[in-house]
């Protein structure tokens, strides 16, 4: 029986984990049920889907994954200064809070606040993992060929 080799529109059923540099895991479904996608639907980052073709079922491998191909390098343009009083008053403002926003077309765009001076609040509007060089751990499950839409 042929394995089938990972290619764009292949089904694949595998483990992963998302670990920082330091070894921390991020995000795992080792311990889990397997994740299922469908490679170029769009839901895995390019930068990490780009890495499964070729793959085949049984492969366990390991990539390192820069910024540029991950969440995007550090913007400090994302980071917002922003007046105390434009918060709810009841809400407890302090570093580490993710705090919901409304973007200009009414998009929710999630922030965390760096830091509290005063007056002032500082909410950095980057992706958590952005600037940092990622691990990416693959166990491939199981490949199933794109469909053949002209098959009989």
């Amino acid at each position: 029986m042929a394995t089938d080799i990972i290619s764009s529109g292949s089904t694949v059923s595998l483990h992963f984990a998302l670990k920082l540099a330091d070894g921390q895991v991020i995000d795992s479904t080792f311990e889990a049920t397997p994740a299922q996608l469908v490679i170029g639907d769009g839901n895995l980052p390019e930068g990490f889907e780009s890495l499964l073709p070729g793959l085949v079922t049984g492969d366990h491998k390991t990539f390192s994954v820069d910024p540029e191909h991950a969440f995007g390098q550090h913007n400090p343009n994302n980071v917002q200064r922003m007046k105390r009083s434009d918060f709810a008053a009841d809400l407890p403002i302090s570093p580490g809070l993710v705090v919901s926003f409304a973007d200009a077309s009414n998009t929710e765009l999630p922030g965390v606040i760096a830091s509290v001076e005063g007056d002032w609040v500082e909410v950095d509007f980057n992706h958590p993992l952005a600037g940092k060089i990622l691990t990416f751990e693959v166990q491939i499950l199981d490949v199933k060929a794109v469909e053949n839409a002209h098959a009989d």
